[in-house]
C-alpha cells in the first residue's frame, strides 16, 4: 500500500488538491492518505510553518501531494519547499511541457512536447547565504555528485522518449557551470544519448520560437525554475503545469502555480495542474492506467467545462468532479 502525505498548504492549494484527490479516488487504489497542515496560515496561527514532527511524518510516507505555499519575506520563516526537498533529497525536479487539446498558448502552437529536468538541491537555491547591512551573498553550489545524478535521471528519461538531451548552462560567464556541462556531456555520451548544449539566454528565446526542437532539457536549479515557468506561456497557463520532485526513495508532486491569494476562496482556481500531478504520481507508482487522465481532461475541455483563466466559467470543484466522473467511465470500459 502506498502512503501519501496530502498537504493542501495555502491559498488555492486548499481548493485544487481536493479536486485532484477526487480524480485520484476514481482509480480505487489502496492508498493511505495522511493529511498535514503546513504553511503560512499555520505560521500565522502558531508561529510554526512546519515542525520536525511534520518532517518525520512525511518521511514515514512514500510520496507527497502538495498544493501551494505562501512564503513571506521574514528571516524567521523557513522555506517549506526547500526544506522538504533537502530533507527527502529530492534531487530531480521534472516539469513536462505539453499542450492540452484546444488550449493555445501565446504562440498559438501545439506541435511540442518536452520535459525540463532541473537539478533540485544545489545551485543558487543552496541555502548558503549571508545577509549584511550593505551587501548580501548566496553561494552557487555545483557538485560532481549533484550534476551526475541529475544527468543520469535526464538521460534515463531521454532513453524512454526520443533519446535527445539539451544541456542548458551559462558556462561562458559562470565558471561553476563548466563542471555541470562537462558532467552532463560525459554522462550522455556514456549512456548513448544524443546531446547538445545551449546558453540559457539563447535557450529562453529558442523555446518560445522553436519549442518543437526539444525533447528532454536538463539544467541547474534557478535556470530550470525560470525556463519552466516561462514555458507556461507556451501551454496557455501556469495552471496547466504539473511537476514532480523525485529522489531515490521519495517523490513529491505539486502544481507549478503559486498560492494565488488574490483568487483564493473564490472557487475559480484552475485544478488541472494538480490533476496532472496525480497522473505523474500514478506513473511514479507504476499505474498503467495513468494516461487515462489525459483522455478525461481532453473530454472535459471539449465539453466546455473550462476554468476562468482559460476563458471559461466553471468552478474548481466542477472541473475536478467532471474529470473524475468521466475517468470512472473510462476505467469501467
Amino acid at each position: 500500500m502506498t502512503k501519501l502525505a496530502v498537504i493542501e498548504g495555502d491559498g488555492i492549494g486548499r481548493e485544487v488538491i481536493p479536486a485532484a484527490l477526487e480524480v485520484l479516488d476514481a482509480f480505487g487504489l489502496d492508498i493511505e492518505k495522511v493529511p498535514l497542515e503546513l504553511g503560512y496560515a499555520r505560521w500565522e496561527k502558531t508561529g510554526t510553518a512546519m515542525s520536525e514532527e511534520d518532517i518525520d511524518t512525511i518521511k514515514d510516507c512514500d510520496a507527497v501531494l502538495f498544493g501551494a505555499i505562501t512564503t513571506v519575506p521574514d528571516p524567521n520563516y523557513k522555506s517549506i519547499l526547500l526544506t522538504i526537498r533537502k530533507e527527502l533529497d529530492l534531487y530531480a525536479n521534472v516539469r513536462p511541457i505539453k499542450p492540452l487539446p484546444g488550449v493555445m498558448g501565446v504562440t498559438g502552437r501545439s506541435d511540442f512536447d518536452f520535459v525540463i529536468v532541473r537539478e533540485n538541491t544545489e545551485g543558487l537555491y543552496s541555502g548558503i547565504e549571508e545577509l549584511h547591512e550593505d551587501f548580501s551573498t548566496t553561494q552557487r553550489l555545483v557538485t560532481r555528485k549533484g550534476s551526475e545524478r541529475i544527468a543520469e535521471y535526464a538521460c534515463k528519461l531521454a532513453k524512454e522518449r526520443k533519446n535527445r538531451l539539451t544541456i542548458v548552462h551559462k558556462s561562458n560567464v559562470l565558471k561553476s557551470d563548466k563542471l555541470f556541462l562537462d558532467v552532463c556531456r560525459e554522462t550522455a555520451s556514456a549512456r548513448g544519448v544524443e546531446s547538445n548544449d545551449m546558453l540559457v539566454d539563447a535557450m529562453a528565446y529558442s523555446l518560445m520560437m522553436r519549442p518543437e526542437n526539444y525533447d528532454v532539457v536538463v539544467t541547474t536549479n534557478l535556470f530550470g525554475d525560470i525556463l519552466s515557468d516561462m514555458s507556461g506561456a507556451l501551454v496557455g497557463s501556469l495552471g496547466l503545469l504539473p511537476s514532480a520532485n523525485i529522489g531515490s526513495k521519495y517523490a513529491f508532486f505539486e502544481p507549478v502555480h503559486g498560492s494565488a491569494p488574490d483568487i483564493a476562496g473564490k472557487g475559480i482556481a484552475n485544478p488541472l495542474a494538480a490533476i496532472l500531478c496525480v497522473k505523474m504520481l500514478l506513473e511514479w507508482m507504476g499505474e498503467k492506467r495513468a494516461p487515462l487522465i489525459d483522455e478525461a481532461i481532453s473530454y472535459v475541455l471539449q465539453k466546455k467545462i473550462v476554468p476562468p483563466d482559460l476563458g471559461g466559467n466553471s468552478t474548481t470543484a466542477e472541473i475536478g468532479h467532471a474529470v473524475a466522473e468521466y475517468l470512472k467511465k473510462l476505467l469501467m470500459a
